[in-house]
């Protein structure tokens, strides 16, 4: 049995905490720190560390803890009235990006310029021209969610309109991703598919009820128990993450949210506190640190010729301007201000893990060509870096503020 695992746990925490450090020094979101710690422990710089099984499965679950704690902080009131305007964002931040990306693919994805050419016939290549443009599609609120709390705006109305919008973003993406995945996959079916997002929903709306009085009730008659409070809502939080993910199709992090917030309405004043305490402990001593160093761990710039080069730079380009542009103009349709859209486009700019899975599913189906996989994993790196430093830029209290001012829808 290999200890090693035991040096890379030790490596990654003590040098995202001190590159932390130093990133809070110039001012910006630790998190950045922790990111760029990632990247030179990583097989792209010094090649200390390489994603292993553990790891991966480490930041698998300290995105869904990061995400479950997120719920428990979120105002639900404020996340209700800003539903509708939320489907308005994440719609517009799903369809630039997804043109942005088939036209990308359209210029880059040339059988004649790649060498291991995988792309078949030319329909083939016209589906993975259009789910190019579907991995630009996702976005990763984990990174924003963090940085966020980070500001103290988590519970901002740009913030709560980020979250909101993220969470539909992803529903939306699986549904794109399902679509094209169809055609290529005859075992995949749309209708189907949609149909298990809908009774997620509902199963989540009738389990966070039943298991909110029941918490209540219980906590109630054990008050001096508080351990067991946690542990139980852990238990709950893991459950939903696992059957959002393995029952219905939908991503784990959602059900990890949808378990924060039916906490979030469960428990209040020192009760509430203690959790959110709890997690964010567990959080901030492992596994965040393991999540976000392990997305620069990934990063391998072996192999990539002066096209897979351009296509990269290019494609992050398009990456960061389409969410900005389509999550911003669709913040502005609200009647959002115009320095609530630039804040609500660039916290949906992070493509992070979903970005990967999505990725990582084309592959196997012959969706994206193998050479082109890297740049993909070059663009969820990039934009994944640069979204806590535009966020600390965008929401930067200026003289005389007197805060976010009320969205009209």
């Amino acid at each position: 049995m290999s200890y090693k695992y035991l040096l890379d746990l030790a490596l990654i925490l003590l040098c995202t905490k001190v590159l932390g450090l130093c990133s809070q020094r110039f001012r910006m979101p630790q998190v950045v720190g922790a990111l760029v710690a990632g990247l030179l422990l990583g097989p792209a710089v010094l090649g200390i560390i390489d994603e292993t099984e553990f790891l991966h499965t480490t930041a698998s679950l300290g995105v869904v803890v990061l995400m479950f704690t997120s719920g428990m902080e979120t105002n639900i009131n404020e996340l209700k009235r800003c539903g509708r305007s939320a489907f308005l964002i994440a719609m517009a931040g799903v369809l630039l990006p997804l043109a942005g990306g088939f036209v990308v693919g359209y210029y880059f994805n040339d059988p004649t310029l790649l060498v291991n050419n995988a792309a078949g016939p030319e329909g083939t290549l016209f589906l993975q021209n259009v789910f190019l443009g579907i991995i630009l599609t996702a976005t990763s609120v984990s990174i924003t969610v963090e940085t966020l709390r980070e500001l103290g705006k988590l519970q901002s109305t740009a913030g709560s309109v980020i979250l909101a919008a993220a969470i539909i973003d992803d529903v939306l993406g699986i549904v794109a991703l399902t679509i094209v995945t169809s055609f290529s996959d005859r075992s995949v079916h749309v209708w189907i598919v949609l149909l298990k997002i809908v009774l997620f929903f509902v199963f989540a709306i009738v389990a966070g009820l039943a298991f909110s009085r029941l918490y209540r009730w219980w906590t109630g008659k054990t008050e001096e128990n508080r351990t067991q409070h946690a542990i139980v809502a852990f238990v709950f939080c893991l459950l939903m993450s696992f059957l959002a993910e393995k029952v219905f199709g939908v991503a784990d992090i959602t059900g990890a949210f949808v378990a924060g917030l039916v906490l979030a309405n469960s428990t209040t004043g020192r009760r509430g506190k203690y959790l959110a305490d709890k997690f964010e402990s567990v959080s901030f001593l492992y596994l965040s640190p393991v999540f976000f160093a392990s997305i620069g761990l990934q990063v391998e710039l072996e192999g990539m010729n002066s096209h897979i080069v351009l296509f990269a730079i290019v494609l992050t380009i398009v990456a960061i301007l389409t969410k900005i542009l389509g999550c911003g103009l669709g913040a502005r349709l609200c009647r959002y201000s115009r320095e609530q859209s630039v804040q609500i486009g660039v916290g949906m700019i992070s493509r992070g893990e979903v970005a990967l899975i999505v990725a990582t599913k084309g592959e196997g189906l012959g969706l994206i060509n193998t050479e082109l996989f890297g740049p993909v994993i070059v663009v969820v790196v990039v934009t994944t870096i640069v979204t806590p430093v535009l966020l600390k830029l965008v929401f930067r209290d200026r003289p005389g503020a007197t805060g976010l001012p009320d969205a009209a829808g």
